[in-house]
């Protein structure tokens, strides 16, 4: 994942799931992509997109 992808999907997890960004700065690229797959899916899920 490029440096831009990961920077935009933190930002996402921290507007959407209220997190903490040095927690999240931790994490491998793998965690980040599945906190983000994770987190997306539930905003889907509760907008009924």
């Amino acid at each position: 994942m490029s440096r831009q992808e990961r920077k935009n999907m933190i930002r996402f997890i921290e507007v959407m799931k209220k997190a903490d960004r040095d927690s999240l700065v931790y994490m491998t690229d793998a965690d980040i992509e599945h906190l983000y797959n994770h987190v997306y899916q539930q905003m889907v899920i509760q907008e009924g997109l």
